[in-house]
């Protein structure tokens, strides 16, 4: 008994001084030792919180762990196999759609029978223009609903050139039978009775009412209107009659030239966009070179002035912003005393003339809170998170050593620029025989709104002897072309087909994109995990990346990037419902709809960011996608701190660096395209929308430094993981040394003193 407590009191004796000996040696002032109760206390110093239980077990440590791991297994073998089945299946779906598909049936305009219009090779080939029989039905609401003017349209060669009636022509044609000649070319192929009561040809359209001086407008024959002292007028007539001697107005022609119009505006404008691109392609692809090499300059100044430059680009911005708040004040101070410059935006409507909006007040008031509110939050951000900026561009700095040891890592976004041009291409020349294929389909058009059959499936040829056209409410009908379709089941799913088309354009297009970071991520984990950089660093580090990840994890980046296109694909049908459901005054289904587009936005958001990490893991580990997205969640909430103060602030440095770029080009092209530079003021082309091209050089100048910039993105956060993980493995100690730099190692407030 007295052994036992003895015994007790010396093991309670030992762990009491053992733990006031811990205790006195974690409370003396000590230099740096390359132990793990120092990392423990230097981790605590620096803000880090322990890791909990409940994030997972910190990594090991492991002599034989070189880096990324070179004996690896297939991953998700079985989503591998069904993404490879659906794309055989995507390059079927293609073939099937241009089998049934024509894309002229939306390019160009369509008779009542279904025909093309100036088409070689049929019988409209020298007739390249429509005309409508009675255009003055083209004001019919009907054109909005069934986007089809409810009258007989033909094909012909050019467009009537005068007034005239059916009426006056026959009595015309007593006297001289060439204008009967002149006339019948309006008329019904193969009809050439023009004895025949206008009653029974107006019933039957066998001819127009009228026809009424027109010119060629997007292949189709409107009104020639002109305005003679403020007063429109078709060949200097304000009036005119029909050939029931129905006065009529040109105002009326008016609203039915719109009402086609509405229809073709849109064509026009990409007709007139076609055109600008065609004139001014070699300056816009001049443009884009010196876009790509001032992203490679800029990509070599932060190789070797990281830290200037960063700060360099931020002053800069702020400069800038500054400069447009004070030109937006100026001008706004002059708009006060011009007239009508308080109209709304939203009353002025959609215009193609951007100097339109440009005299008006709100558009300077909008520009001049948003540059204010950009500016706010960088001085902010400059202000409060001073100390993360600092951390962040000695971080990029660090990139800078790991892309100067392995400059080819700047060259393979230009892989997936290729990949997802393809993507893109093959998307959209499917979707085009999709909505091209079928026959044609013919529907019942009737200016009675009473007409129950209105809209309904005919057939024109047995049309005129049904009981549609012998119904009381519909004798003013007419079964006329409506659009390509078809009864069979192909055609009935057409819409899911097309939905399809999206999924897979969108999986395909978030696979290429999950490629480039994993191969990314496996590269700069071999610069990390390299004992002695640069001499042990593997050959050809992107090849062997690339090669790894393609035969062993193209199913796991396949299972990533599924989810993420499901979720892309939600948010697209939400705003196809939204666009459907906006003309219902319903205020709850608005809310409900607001609510789940922006949670399916924070679900994109957070998807895509543990996509990213899980990447990574996948390239050093070679797990598959749930087991590396559950190690990068773990190594991140073991690590919260040192996530929240890198968060985003080298990508919102990086950001600046792209907005600096393709300002500054979007600045020269400015000058350039309106005519500003009086150097090559006779190079510039004349253009019909200057901001076409201008546009396009800026967007394509933010892609091409967004796809260098990537690079940096993808390295800082791969050294981010790696030096987390590096930190579990290793104390400091000469038996497990660090494999960071000296520099990061401070940067992220681990001292070496």
């Amino acid at each position: 008994m007295n052994c036992r407590y003895l015994h007790r009191q010396q093991a309670a004796s030992f762990f009491l001084s053992s733990f006031v000996h811990r205790q006195q040696r974690a409370m003396a002032p000590r230099r740096y030792s390359p132990s793990s109760s120092a990392a423990v206390q230097s981790d605590t110093a620096a803000g880090a919180a322990p890791p909990a239980r409940h994030y997972g077990e910190p990594h090991k440590f492991d002599p034989s762990f070189r880096g990324p791991v070179r004996r690896r297994r297939c991953t998700d073998s079985l989503c591998c196999l069904i993404f490879i089945i659906v794309i055989f299946s995507y390059m079927a779906l293609g073939i099937v759609a241009r089998l049934h598909g024509d894309p002229r049936k939306v390019l160009h305009p369509t008779d009542s029978y279904g025909q093309f219009c100036g088409q070689k090779g049929t019988s409209n080939e020298k007739k390249p223009l429509l005309f409508y029989f009675n255009i003055l039905k083209c004001a019919n609401p009907a054109i909005l609903i069934n986007l089809q003017c409810p009258t007989t349209q033909m094909c012909l060669s050019k467009c009537p050139d005068r007034f005239a009636t059916y009426t006056e022509m026959q009595l015309q044609h007593k006297l001289s039978k060439s204008y009967w000649e002149y006339y019948r070319q309006f008329c019904k192929p193969g009809f050439n009775n023009p004895d025949k009561p206008v009653s029974q040809v107006l019933r039957d359209e066998d001819c127009p009412s009228m026809i009424v001086p027109s010119r060629p407008f997007l292949q189709r024959c409107l009104p020639n209107f002109v305005t003679l002292n403020g007063t429109v007028t078709v060949a200097n007539r304000t009036s005119f009659k029909d050939a029931l001697d129905m006065a009529h107005s040109v105002t009326e022609l008016q609203h039915a030239a719109k009402g086609i119009a509405g229809l073709v505006d849109t064509r026009d404008l990409g007709m007139k966009i076609v055109e600008d691109y065609a004139k001014s392609w070699p300056w816009i692809f001049i443009g884009l070179l010196i876009s790509l090499a001032v992203s490679l300059l800029f990509i070599l100044l932060l190789r070797f002035t990281a830290g200037a430059l960063l700060w360099a680009t931020i002053i800069t911005v702020i400069l800038l912003l500054a400069y447009g708040m004070w030109y937006c004040s100026m001008v706004l101070s002059q708009l006060r005393h011009t007239a009508g410059s308080e109209v709304a935006i939203v009353e002025v409507g959609l215009h193609t003339d951007l100097h339109v909006y440009l005299q008006l007040t709100q558009t300077w008031i909008i520009l001049l809170v948003s540059l204010g509110l950009a500016e706010a939050s960088i001085l902010l951000m400059l202000i409060f998170l001073r100390r993360r900026v600092r951390v962040a561009i000695a971080l990029l700095r660090e990139a800078s050593k790991a892309i100067g040891c392995i400059m080819s890592t700047l060259f393979f976004p230009f892989i997936t620029f290729l990949l997802v041009t393809v993507c893109i291409s093959y998307w959209a020349i499917t979707a085009v025989y999709l909505a091209s294929s079928g026959e044609a389909v013919y529907k019942v058009m009737s200016p009675d709104v009473s007409c129950h059959y209105a809209n309904s499936t005919c057939n024109p040829e047995t049309f005129n002897r049904s009981n549609i056209s012998q119904s009381a409410l519909c004798q003013a009908s007419q079964c006329l072309f409506a659009f390509y379709g078809g009864e069979t089941s192909y055609h009935r799913h057409l819409f899911l087909l097309q939905l399809y088309n999206l999924l897979i354009f969108l999986w395909l297009l978030n696979f290429s994109l999950a490629l480039e970071q994993c191969t990314l991520a496996g590269t700069f984990a071999s610069y990390y995990w390299a004992r002695r950089k640069p001499q042990d660093i593997p050959s050809c580090p992107l090849f062997s990346s690339f090669s790894r990840t393609i035969r062993y994890h193209t199913g796991t980046l396949a299972f990533g990037a599924l989810i993420l296109s499901v979720a892309q694909l939600v948010r697209i049908v939400l705003e196809y419902l939204e666009n459907k459901l906006r003309g219902i005054d319903n205020s709850l289904s608005r809310f409900i709809m607001h609510c789940l587009k922006c949670c399916f936005w924070c679900l994109e958001k957070v998807i895509r960011y543990m996509n990213r990490n899980a990447y990574i893991m996948v390239a050093i580990y070679g797990k598959n996608f749930c087991s590396s997205a559950r190690e990068a969640f773990f190594l991140l909430m073991r690590n919260v701190v040192r996530v929240a103060v890198l968060d985003r602030v080298t990508d919102f440095l990086l950001f600046l660096g792209k907005v600096l770029i393709a300002g500054g080009v979007g600045v020269v092209s400015f000058f350039f395209f309106t005519r500003k530079i009086p150097i090559i003021q006779e190079e510039e082309p004349n253009l019909n929308y200057y901001w076409v091209p201008l546009l396009t050089v800026v967007m394509g100048a933010y892609l091409i430094a967004h796809g260098f910039f990537s690079v940096y993105a993808m390295c800082v956060d791969t050294l981010f993981l790696c030096f987390c993980d590096d930190l579990e493995r290793h104390d400091g100690s000469s038996g497990k040394p660090f494999l960071m730099s000296p520099e990061l190692h401070r940067i992220l407030g681990k001292s070496s003193q």
